[in-house]
């Protein structure tokens, strides 16, 4: 498997935290020196590891900021 290279561009804001210290996270993230997107993802407490997540453009972060808005909570 070939080495996935990333730089967290912006931290945006921490979701939750397990008791091992792994958060869920979104960022802004360049992947292999791509153009930034929005990521939601566990990561280890020095972001040396990370679970599998989802990555985002811009018009899906939008898109979804409208859905979330219909929601009643």
């Amino acid at each position: 498997m070939p080495d996935i290279k990333y730089d967290i561009m912006k931290e945006i804001g921490i979701l939750s935290e397990n008791s091992k210290g792994w958060r869920k996270e979104l960022n802004l993230i360049s992947w292999n020196g791509g153009e930034p997107k929005y990521d939601l993802r566990d990561w280890a407490p020095a972001h040396e590891k990370m679970g599998k997540g989802t990555t985002m453009n811009q018009d899906e972060v939008t898109k979804l900021r409208e859905i979330l808005n219909t929601i009643e909570l």
